[in-house]
């Protein structure tokens, strides 16, 4: 949620005679500040060099390839004025394309940014070898060579530039292996990469190594296609290569040069344009599923790990959590190999990643201050030295005011590890249970799908294990939450009559309603072998399960699972059956002591909080005086209004041009009641509901919510349930979870929330334990009235709650209001649709012009309509007939019959009047709706002054 401008904050603080004069001190300050920009002279645009450069590189480095690149210079960098640089390398499959946006902002801040498409790519030349150090390593040593040359960039001395190196996946273990080849290298910012390439493509989380890992083959085979093909995209490439915004990457899909065929001979299909060892390694581990020696040391050829200690640049390192292709425990292994040598390392978790993409605005723009500062001033050499901080964060809800995801921010000093800085034990239980592994590892669970991103939600509930093939043990619900930062432990055994076994273990979020959540699709795969054949005989293997950061709510259970298969790993062919059962009856949940990061507060200028600083102090202590005594004043309750919902006096908004929105609204609104407020487009609806709910303030005029004035932060706003925006959830998350978070967002106690009663009136039954995105839109809206519903507040206001919605769901929703009033609460709805107030509303308000033009009963307003209907046989000469009648006007068609309204005029004789005219009369019958009643209320000019 944004924070309010000052503005914006005296106004809501300071009573109404004495809001100008603070108000204008805060307007004079701001135009202060507006000016000192606009004297500031504009400054030209960017200035980009793209051209095709040749490097020498390969084991001998005298092997041309030609690169293509691009050169951002921000206006100021001239040859007597040189910047520092920013060599800025993209994702796997992508090109420098991908990452222009944060060229482009890098080079605002003031950096030259040269980025460039890595070999085997786009237009550059060569081979993919996957970041070998004689290759894409020793390309990157000579396009720092070139911005050596450049006179535009500053030199620490010749033939060395102030660099910073910024990266995602491919582009981050470059970042790594470049720094640990060239010192000249000043500062890096590593992202969602990898620190073994060979454990992460063949993972084992009981402690072997790769060789006996379990083959990752979906992302294996994503990341081969990508490069072995001539589609248009890239993997991984464009979102986390640049440093400000982490995110989540591209489709699949490398792309070939023109000259291709050319440049790097005839294309092998079965290669693309890999080097034919990685082809190769590729080619015996996608067939065997088992990784050779030598597959091994040419996968970690390029891979940080082992160089870790070469390293001098300060290291940021940000890595995501929802990342099943390099998760957590890669950045993990990365900033303990840096920080031994004593290099500054700093690590930043975040909510997104290859599967997540940027995470939620909050989140990104941590990470983007984090890579800034960093670069600040470990290149540019300004500002202090970033504190030894670890921080982290999880997806919090929503906001509620545009229900875009919000993630929370936390920090703890120093970095703890995947350990945490404390252990919760959880007792799980469960017996001994057999399960079978598929033939050819099929059917196979579903955890995840390899770069689906958004999609990997669409999971939750939808696909999962596969019965006969996992088994279960599950914790007691928590006595009280737990916030899980780091990887949890378990210890099983297994055993299996083969000898061998493959094995997925994953941890699960059950809910109360026996919902589980599998935290960002992570499992653990093991590869075990020399078992026995009974499990009674069977040694205890503990498995390190993904690192994640997630609470656990209290009344949730936990849910070990130890499945024979999934879809993003090789498997065994051959079927067989296992046994396997729990060797401690405990999880271990790693904790961090932390803090949280603010993120409520926008971030002044140092300029303008200088200005403000000596006014602010004193004005703290007047408003802290005022909203007291203000405090005090709105605590009393009018006698008058004590027992009465809604009472509206006076009301009257005109804004600072002039402009009257609403000038005489005046009405009440009573238990039992449901009030439709009514007027046509502009009337001043909108503008009334904005200040019942505390959006805005009135000029004048008073709004009473049972006896207490309404003001912007008022404890009686907590009587009241709104619906003014169209509904917005959580598409993974079940209706009634959506529910829940929003009402822990409110802060307010469990017990008030009366979440049965709520989801009764709205009718919801039990689809509330669906999945919203499989809601229909009449399902959403009755999901968003149970919301305004929550904690049953005394007064509902929903603005349009049947619109988008079918006859049949506005029949359904109709029926919610009125259920929900007979109740003894009260109801005010805003709607254009006539029909369905007259049949929902007890009473009505008319509004036309900022003015109430009649309020009462239904009926009352109806009452005795001078309108009928009329049948004739030639309904366009009797409307020219009715036209030259006095007092007699022609309303607008009703289902191609004439609406007449008489205006006192014998009904006989208007019917006489068409028979003399020869035409013939087939029907006269009243006409009494609430249309009627409204048009004449409003009439033809019911355009009004306008809602803003």
């Amino acid at each position: 949620m944004r924070s309010p401008s000052p503005a914006a904050w005296v106004r809501r603080v300071l009573p109404t005679r004495r809001r100008a004069l603070a108000a204008a001190v805060v307007v004079v300050l701001l135009a202060a500040g507006v000016v000192a920009g606009t004297l500031r002279p504009s400054e030209p645009d960017l200035r980009t060099e793209a051209a095709l450069v040749t490097v020498r590189s390969g084991p001998t480095g005298d092997e041309p390839v030609e690169l293509d690149t691009t050169l951002y210079l921000p206006p100021a960098a001239t040859a007597d004025a040189p910047v520092p640089a920013v060599l800025l390398g993209h994702g796997f499959g992508g090109t420098k394309e991908s990452v222009r946006a944060d060229a482009e902002e890098f080079a605002d801040r003031g950096y030259a940014v040269l980025t460039w498409t890595a070999r085997g790519f786009g237009r550059s030349g060569g081979q993919i070898h996957l970041d070998h150090p004689d290759y894409e390593v020793r390309d990157a040593q000579r396009l720092l060579d070139w911005l050596a040359a450049r006179p535009e960039v500053v030199t620490d001395a010749a033939g060395d530039p102030r660099v910073g190196v910024v990266g995602g996946s491919y582009g981050g273990a470059l970042a790594l292996l470049l720094a640990a080849q060239d010192q000249r290298v000043d500062a890096i910012v590593p992202m969602i990469t990898w620190n073994d390439l060979a454990r992460s493509f063949l993972p084992e989380n009981s402690g072997e190594g790769p060789e006996q890992g379990v083959f990752k083959k979906g992302w294996a085979g994503l990341f081969f296609g990508s490069g072995g093909n001539a589609g248009p995209a890239s993997v991984g490439g464009s979102g986390p290569a640049g440093g400000l915004a982490p995110g989540g990457g591209s489709v699949p899909g490398g792309s070939l040069p023109e000259n291709a065929a050319t440049a790097a001979g005839a294309i092998d299909p079965s290669c693309g344009r890999f080097a034919a060892d990685v082809c190769a390694a590729y080619l015996r581990i996608a067939t065997t599923g088992r990784a050779d020696p030598d597959a091994v040391a040419l996968l970690r050829r390029s891979s940080p790990a082992g160089k870790l200690d070469r390293i001098e640049a300060p290291t940021l390192l940000v890595q995501g959590a929802a990342d099943t292709l390099f998760p957590l425990s890669e950045a993990d292994a990365n900033a303990r190999g840096i920080a031994a040598t004593g290099t500054p390392v700093q690590v930043a978790w975040f909510t997104g990643g290859h599967d997540g993409g940027d995470g939620p605005k909050t989140d990104s723009d941590r990470v983007r201050n984090l890579t800034v500062r960093w670069l600040d001033h470990y290149v540019k050499g300004e500002g202090a030295a970033p504190a030894d901080d670890f921080t982290f964060s999880r997806i919090a809800g929503f906001d509620a005011l545009d229900r875009g995801l919000v993630a929370s921010g936390f920090r703890a000093t120093g970095y703890p590890g995947l350990t945490g800085t404390d252990q919760r034990p959880v007792s799980v239980s469960g017996p001994a249970q057999s399960i079978a592994n598929p033939p050819a590892g099929n059917p196979a669970a579903i955890s995840s799908v390899p770069f689906a991103g958004d999609l990997s939600s669409l999971l939750d509930g939808v696909a999962g294990d596969i019965p006969g093939q996992h088994a279960r043990f599950e914790s007691a619900p928590l006595p009280a939450a737990v916030d899980v930062v780091g990887a949890p432990t378990v210890s099983i055994r297994a055993a299996s009559p083969t000898g061998t076994a493959v094995l997925f273990v994953k941890l699960y979020d059950v809910d109360a309603g026996g919902s589980a959540t599998l935290p960002n699709g992570l499992v653990a795969p093991i590869r075990l072998e020399g078992l026995p054949a009974a499990v009674e005989d069977a040694e205890p293997v503990t498995v390190t399960l993904p690192a994640i950061v997630r609470r656990i709510e209290a009344g949730h259970r936990l849910r070990v699972v130890v499945a024979t298969s999934d879809q993003a790993y090789a498997t065994p062919v051959e079927p067989a059956v296992y046994s396997v059962a729990l060797a401690s009856e405990a999880v271990t949940l790693p904790t961090v002591a932390s803090e949280p990061i603010p993120t409520d507060a926008v971030v002044w200028r140092w300029v303008l909080v200088g200005l403000l600083a000596a006014i602010v102090v004193g004005l703290v202590v007047v408003v802290a005086v005022l909203r007291h005594r203000h405090r005090r004043r709105e605590s009393r309750v009018h006698p008058t209004y004590a027992g009465v919902p809604l009472a509206v006096r006076d009301l009257r908004k005109e804004y600072a041009d002039g402009f009257v929105a609403v000038s005489n609204v005046d009405f009440e609104v009573h238990h039992g009641q449901v009030v439709g407020l009514l007027g046509p487009n502009g009337a001043g609806k909108t503008t009334t509901l904005r200040v019942l709910m505390g959006l805005t303030q009135p000029t004048a005029g008073e709004v009473y919510v049972f006896g207490h004035r309404l003001v912007p932060g008022a404890p009686v706003l907590s009587r009241i349930g709104a619906l003014v925006e169209g509904p917005g959830f959580l598409p993974h998350l079940s209706g009634l979870d959506n529910l829940k978070a929003y009402w822990r967002a409110t802060g307010r106690p469990w017990a008030d929330a009366h979440f049965d009663e709520a989801l009764e009136i709205a009718g919801l039954g039990t689809s509330v334990h669906r999945k919203v995105r499989t809601y229909s839109h009449g399902m959403r809206q009755r999901l968003a009235i149970a919301q305004a519903m929550l904690g049953l507040p005394e007064l509902l206001v929903l603005d349009e709650p049947t619109d988008g919605l079918d006859p049949p769901q506005i029949a359904e929703m109709r029926r919610v209001l009125l259920r929900y009033a007979t109740g003894g609460r009260a109801v005010l709805v805003s709607s254009h649709l006539l029909a369905e107030v007259e049949q929902t509303c007890t009473h009505a308000v008319v509004v036309n012009k900022g003015q109430i033009v009649a309020s009462g009963p239904v009926e009352e307003i109806v009452g005795e309509s001078p309108s009928v209907l009329i049948e004739v046989t030639d309904p366009v000469a009797a409307r020219e007939v009715l036209d030259r009648l006095t007092g007699v006007s022609v309303l607008p068609d009703g289902d191609g019959q004439l609406v007449v309204d008489t205006n006192g005029t014998a009904r006989s004789e208007v019917v006489a009047e068409l028979v003399r005219a020869g035409i013939g009369v087939d029907r006269v019958v009243p006409r009494r709706r609430l249309e009627d009643a409204f048009l004449a209320l409003v009439g033809d000019n019911s355009r009004g002054s306008g809602d803003r």
